[in-house]
């Protein structure tokens, strides 16, 4: 499933609210939600809940809270992952534009592997600022809130909201910790509550997400995560009764539950012809290789029908990591050779000092359930 950037998708969502605070839409708004349903509100409150896909919750959610004000479907960016897809909410851009393309990415200002969110090298989780790169040089693209016309309130989880990811995209904002789902209900509250200005008011939502990759989006405990949060989001609205709020609520990417068969390790031959660790994610690798088109035979001929295995430079002329002017080292972060898992089947190596682990729920991929995240809208 390809993402719809043209009035169906995440960065839509982003182009809506942008034009309903004053600033620059980059693209398209979403067709489901046109910037003018958001231009009397005082308060436009963005919920992004972490991995909560749009199939997840019409099955597991039905009746609840979010599902009763599901307005419908629409699609993330691809890869479908946190990197890719939370900074296209806190940027509006598209993958290809702001240039994080998976948990994992090839840093050529640093000369390695580096997770853009902790901002730590794969491996050894170096400070990638010890490698001489900084947040400016890799997050290029311009945050949302830098541009608009409103009050700018990120609340998030105490635990990243000073992280170097969060300070470099929310340094316009006045941030919120919270620990618990009650406290991040008081602090939106709070948040709308601080001044009779219009505010953009963006609350984020990790643990279903944590929960998820350890024990499964379909276990008991990711299901009792979605009724807690499901809860919350109940508690919020009515904490927001009479502020003139209009709250939207989303996610970043859905799930897929993998089974340890289905956790494919990369052979020490084709691990051999690797210039560096796998980038991006278990659903989607990218390969930076000494020869290409002998790396690219090989790996058709050892996975068969578990993965498409292709030129990453195809997929980004076919639109797969969205429209605009790309990101001006997109190429080295996408690498020579992609690996499209298909089915429910992953690709990992191991990087010297990485803890040998599995995820049984896994994103990144282009399944519907791992592509589509629910739209929903609430008055309050």
């Amino acid at each position: 499933m390809k993402p719809d950037y043209a009035g169906g998708g995440l960065v839509n969502l982003m182009a809506s609210i942008a034009q309903a605070c004053g600033g620059r839409a980059r693209h398209a708004p979403l067709r489901l939600l046109p910037a003018n349903e958001l231009l009397e509100a005082r308060n436009v409150v963005l919920f992004v809940i972490d991995g909560l896909g749009e199939d997840y919750l019409r099955r597991r959610g039905a009746g609840g809270e979010l599902e009763r004000r599901r307005r419908g479907a629409i699609t993330s960016v691809f890869p479908p992952t946190t990197a890719s897809a939370i900074t296209t909410t806190y940027t509006g851009a598209t993958p290809l534009e702001h240039g994080l393309t998976g948990w994992f990415t090839y840093f050529g200002e640093a000369g390695c592997v580096g997770a853009p969110l902790p901002f730590v090298s794969r491996g050894d989780h170096r400070p990638l600022q010890e490698r001489g790169a900084t947040p400016e040089r890799l997050f290029t693209a311009a945050p949302l809130f830098d541009g608009l016309a409103v009050e700018s309130h990120v609340v998030t989880s105490s635990d990243i909201v000073e992280s170097h990811y969060n300070l470099r995209h929310c340094a316009a904002t006045r941030r919120w910790p919270y620990e618990t789902a009650d406290q991040l209900v008081a602090q939106v509250e709070a948040a709308a509550k601080s001044s009779d200005q219009r505010k953009l008011i963006y609350a984020y939502w990790p643990h279903y997400d944590r929960v998820s990759h350890h024990h499964g989006s379909e276990s008991e405990r990711a299901l009792q995560e979605l009724a807690l949060i499901d809860a919350a989001f109940g508690r919020m609205l009515a904490a927001l009764r009479g502020t003139e709020s209009i709250v939207v609520a989303t996610a970043d990417h859905g799930f897929v539950d993998v089974a340890p068969e289905e956790s494919l390790e990369l052979p020490p031959a084709l691990a051999a012809q690797l210039r560096f660790p796998l980038c991006g994610e278990r659903r989607v690798a990218y390969c930076l290789v000494h020869e290409p088109t002998a790396f690219l035979r090989a790996a058709q001929d050892w996975l068969g029908e578990r993965a498409e295995v292709r030129p990453s430079a195809e997929l980004v002329a076919e639109g797969w990591f969205g429209p605009g002017i790309a990101h001006p080292r997109l190429a080295e972060r996408v690498g020579d050779v992609a690996l499209v898992m298909r089915g429910r089947y992953t690709i990992k190596d191991w990087a010297p000092g990485e803890t040998r682990f599995l995820h049984v729920g896994n994103h990144g991929g282009t399944s519907g359930a791992e592509m589509t995240i629910p739209l929903v809208v609430a008055s309050a």
